[in-house]
């Protein structure tokens, strides 16, 4: 975490290769989240783009470099619902995805097709905590709700999968950080 830290302070100062490395840091969750709220590998790219262009620009904006990791997904996750504000047309799985998947990822693509049949506050609650990482005091400051309506929603959104897609398994949860 100091060298998060020491990273942003860098990158406030206008050290272009320090903000390079963050989000090298951070690219791999950042695609994660998006490829969960987006079905279109383009629209995933744009997005992404677009939050590290805007992450950069209002970087002087961080108060606590510690919280680096939440407020770029932050933005992300709100170029996000930008763009599907903008689309209004979400759809649950592209076919081509199913095309293109082999045996092995059956799981990743049943688990894909699970969350996004989740009400949205839902699915949100899952992505920040499994895909982001974020623990529940962060994922409460990040929405804006009690820390008891976050562990309310977790455990509804684990209950549901369980209940409609899982019944003699148990929800796999390492299978939603892939």
């Amino acid at each position: 975490m100091n060298t998060v830290k020491a990273l942003v302070k860098k990158a406030k100062k206008g050290d272009g290769e320090a903000f390079v490395s963050l989000i090298k840091q951070y690219e791999d969750v950042l695609y994660r989240t998006a490829s969960r709220l987006l079905n279109n590998d383009e629209d995933v790219a744009d997005v992404m783009q677009d939050a590290i262009i805007s992450a950069y620009e209002k970087l002087y904006t961080l108060k606590n470099e510690e919280y680096f990791n939440t407020w770029i997904c932050k933005i992300l996750i709100n170029k996000c619902n930008s763009l599907l504000n903008k689309q209004k047309n979400i759809s649950v799985i592209n076919d081509h995805k199913l095309i293109e998947k082999v045996d092995d990822e059956f799981q990743n693509i049943e688990l894909e097709d699970a969350l996004n049949s989740l009400n949205e506050v839902y699915r949100m609650a899952l992505i920040l905590y499994y895909i982001v990482g974020l623990n529940i005091k962060e994922m409460s400051e990040f929405l804006k709700e009690p820390e008891g309506t976050i562990k309310s929603r977790l455990s509804r959104a684990k209950s549901i999968l369980r209940n409609n897609y899982y019944k003699n398994e148990g929800v796999i949860v390492y299978e939603i950080r892939k």
